[in-house]
């Protein structure tokens, strides 16, 4: 269906307020989005009526709160395509995916000498993982060659790649570029060099049609809020073969199998990974957002946000005094400084318009340095945002720069 954000922001209720007396314009989508009511009440529904710990209780409510848990992975598989539901493992978010992808599966596949590849890109939850790797095996961090418009150069990725490369971590898309990256094709050349492939997928996900089982990736990790969802709840997806692989990295109930007085065997895919009492309205909550993300439609979700880009990209890069870095074809996300103001005072300035953005390095550290800067201000826009909206961001960039006396950049 074609997308009418007017009638889609009455399912917002928090975009209908004022900021400093101004109408809110909410453009920090790349660090949480906004909850729609049918995920507010769906988890205050969960509370009020089904709320007991899930699996082995007999009991109505129990067996209610499990249903509606083991229905929730069943919503992730097919949101994402995975080819089993054992496949999808409920994590507290992104960042916990891939911490547990690089202590247990990685740690146990390098060796000294081996290669883990990144991009600078990267955001520092699949980077920092990989550091700690590196130093525990011996394994060495090589990042990939970039283009200078913030693109991977997949020629030079192949021309370069050896048999001492034996895993990629990669942003399926860049919190702080918008470059959206060539997943399938990394695959198939770190497959055909006998690699893997890690993918952070929390930009990507929210915003375009995602199919794990095309990409051929590896392991696949992204998070809840950023889609729709309650904070702390997240996915790690992974070929089952591989995840059968993966040791757990949190031990006690539920992930068991037998516990004898000395040692103990652990339960079959998917629990031997969720120890402990999991984030059950958090499950609650992404199946929610994911039946609101599907009633809307991904592939008008990427096509409305990308004629969002449209009208954004070009004037952005017009203004006088204005740095936009990152490609022409991204996805809704815009990182730019402006010529003698800080980011951290731009962001304020805009705020003081009712214009939420973010400001700083935005866990990007080794990219700010690759870019040359030490922030940056960033305004990410979702399906909810409007044209209107998109309009007055771009009209109060001069107000910004007059407002600190640099109008004449």
């Amino acid at each position: 269906m074609k997308i009418d954000p007017t009638t889609i922001r009455k399912d917002f209720p928090i975009l209908n307020q004022r900021v400093n007396d101004e109408p809110l314009i909410y453009l920090d989508n790349a660090a949480t989005t906004q909850k729609p009511i049918s995920v507010l009440e769906r988890v205050a529904a969960f509370y009020q009526h089904d709320n007991a710990n899930v699996h082995r209780g007999v009991h109505t409510l129990a067996n209610r709160a499990t249903i509606a848990y083991e229905n929730s992975r069943d919503t992730v598989k097919d949101f994402i395509h995975a080819s089993k539901r054992q496949e999808v493992i409920f994590t507290k978010g992104t960042t916990q995916s891939l911490n547990w992808v690089a202590k247990g599966f990685a740690s146990k596949i390098l060796k000294p000498g081996d290669n883990i590849v990144v991009s600078p890109m990267e955001h520092h939850s699949n980077l920092v993982p990989w550091q700690q790797v590196a130093h525990e095996t011996g394994a060495n961090l090589v990042y990939l060659p970039m283009t200078k418009d913030g693109r991977i150069d997949l020629e030079s990725f192949k021309h370069v790649l050896g048999p001492k490369d034996k895993l990629l971590a990669i942003t399926h898309a860049s919190n702080v570029l918008g470059t959206v990256n060539p997943i399938r094709k990394l695959a198939d050349v770190m497959h055909q060099n006998k690699g893997y492939i890690v993918v952070d997928g929390a930009q990507a996900v929210p915003h375009m049609p995602v199919d794990v089982t095309d990409l051929n990736c590896d392991f696949y990790c992204f998070s809840g809020h950023k889609m729709l969802a309650p904070t702390g709840i997240g996915i790690l997806y992974g070929k089952f073969d591989l995840l059968d692989q993966l040791t757990p990295q949190e031990f006690g109930g539920e992930m068991i199998q037998t516990v004898g007085d000395f040692q103990s065997t652990f339960a079959d895919l998917p629990y031997r990974l969720e120890g402990g009492t999991p984030n059950i309205s958090g499950a609650v909550g992404i199946k929610a957002a994911i039946d609101y993300l599907q009633s809307v439609g991904m592939t008008e979700i990427a096509s409305y946000e990308k004629k969002l880009t449209d009208v954004v990209l070009p004037v952005l890069k017009t203004i006088p005094g204005i740095e936009v870095y990152g490609p022409d074809q991204r996805t809704a996300v815009f990182s730019f400084n402006i010529t003698g103001i800080h980011p951290h005072d731009v962001a304020t300035a805009f705020d003081m318009e009712g214009i939420a953005v973010r400001a700083g390095h935005h866990c990007a550290q080794p990219l700010m340095r690759h870019l040359g800067i030490d922030s940056s201000v960033r305004a990410s826009f979702y399906f909810y945002n409007t044209p209107a909206e998109a309009k007055h961001f771009l009209e109060t960039i001069p107000v910004v720069k007059e407002f600190f006396g640099n109008g004449l950049i």
